[in-house]
């Protein structure tokens, strides 16, 4: 039960006849110390009313810390990202929002002081994609739900909240499109680009084309992955087909420390990031004869690599991969310098993910089934059907005979029989 008492003024040391009244409440089990109190009450009562007051509070578990009522967006953050063990490319992707967009407006606020209709109305004036806007603020309910949770404040203003999106000005105007056909890639863009990477690299860009691989999983395919053989029970007989198989990946980031503090930019070998992303995707036969003709010569370890064997670093992967798709001019003989014919633009703006977006594609174009568009693309099935529905042999075949059907046709329009003018794909005759 919460009592006052009173608390003399003080005058030159010596105690005056004023005073105020101050209230001693019991704090919530294992709390130190096990009493608080709150001075500057004028009556017995008000102050024994407040600590009554925040006894029920602790009885209800809405009671706040008086020590944590100041703490600020910024403070907590630093101990949310040091209280939450991601994957590194999240850490790191989380740690760029906060340093680039949210700090900066929010790192000196009260936990308590945030509400929904200011963070809706900066978010408004971000200068940065809409997409951008929807993560920063969805990062910032992801920390303030953990702050509710840490007792720091009762209730998330965020969660739930359906942000707005301006309509009008800048904001209104259709972004220019990154590539460009408004249609996207085409199978036929793809062959173009891998014929003129040359073998090893192009064999990178038809993998991830006509199967669907992230870059980072693509990246950490290992040689004892490629090529394993599915083998399922079909009817009287039996289904076998090549696949590859993704457990891992390679991801790069900027390494933080528990502060925030940069550390450098790593490039690492992680498992999957889920388990859906764990899989075995199925591959076309053009595909596993361009990959046995591969394998045979490429002397490294992981299948999709630098000529010596190190991972693509982003940087050293867009030198050599954007000439190819924009197109670049020539470069005349010089001394020390060899001849460097020019290359026509192919597909302009055209990037991996664009080529797994592709193979997406291909595969709604072609109608496969539901349960193995989402197992090939590494994604998790929403729904109550991802329990009931899987993939069969027969589904499994219709993919492989619509994806080999796609380049073949894509190999006749661009005029090509052959790849890089070393692996003679033509068909044999039945």
């Amino acid at each position: 039960m919460a009592h006052a008492e009173k608390v003399y003024k003080q005058r030159d040391g010596k105690k005056t006849k004023q005073f105020t009244w101050r209230v001693k409440y019991r704090a919530p089990e294992g709390h130190v110390p096990a009493w608080l109190s709150k001075s500057g009450f004028p009556t017995k009562k008000t102050a024994e009313d407040w600590g009554n007051e925040q006894e029920r509070l602790i009885r209800e578990g809405t009671w706040i810390d008086p020590d944590k009522r100041t703490t600020t967006f910024g403070e907590f953050a630093q101990t949310f990202m040091a209280s939450r063990q991601k994957r590194g490319r999240t850490v790191g992707t989380r740690w760029d929002r906060l340093e680039n967009h949210i700090l900066p407006r929010w790192a000196g606020v009260p936990l308590r002081k945030i509400s929904w209709f200011d963070v809706d109305s900066w978010q408004q004036t971000m200068p940065v994609e809409d997409v951008t806007r929807g993560h920063c603020v969805s990062l910032m309910s992801t920390i303030m739900t953990a702050a509710v949770d840490a007792g720091y404040i009762t209730v998330n203003p965020l969660f739930g909240r359906r942000r707005t999106r301006a309509t009008s000005g800048e904001s209104a105007r259709p972004k220019a499109s990154k590539m460009r056909r408004d249609a996207g890639v085409r199978p036929e863009d793809a062959i173009l680009v891998a014929e003129r990477l040359g073998p090893a690299i192009g064999m990178h860009v038809l993998a991830v084309a006509f199967t669907g691989l992230r870059w980072g999983e693509s990246l950490g395919l290992h040689r004892d992955n490629a090529l394993l053989l599915r083998v399922q029970p079909w009817g009287s007989g039996t289904f076998v087909c090549p696949v590859l198989r993704v457990v891992e990946e390679y991801a790069e980031y900027q390494l933080r420390d528990k502060d925030g503090g940069k550390l450098g930019w790593q490039l690492r070998l992680e498992p999957t990031k889920n388990d859906g992303s764990t899989r075995d995707v199925d591959v076309p036969p053009f595909l596993a004869a361009l990959l046995r003709s591969h394998l045979a010569d490429w002397p490294h370890e992981r299948v999709f690599a630098t000529q010596s064997g190190q991972p693509w670093r982003r940087g050293n992967w867009a030198r050599t991969f954007r000439p190819a798709c924009d197109g670049r001019p020539a470069r005349e003989k010089r001394q020390g310098v060899a001849y460097r014919a020019a290359w026509e633009p192919i597909l302009p703006g055209l990037d991996m993910r664009a080529l797994r977006s592709l193979h997406d594609t291909m595969q709604s174009e072609i109608g496969v089934k539901e349960p193995l568009a989402y197992e090939a693309a590494g994604h998790r099935r929403p729904g109550i059907k991802r329990h009931y529905q899987k993939p069969t042999p027969a589904m499994r075949q219709e993919r492989l005979d619509g994806l080999e059907g796609m380049f073949w046709q894509a190999m006749a329009n661009v005029g090509l029989r052959a790849l890089w003018g070393r692996v003679d794909l033509r068909k044999r005759p039945a």
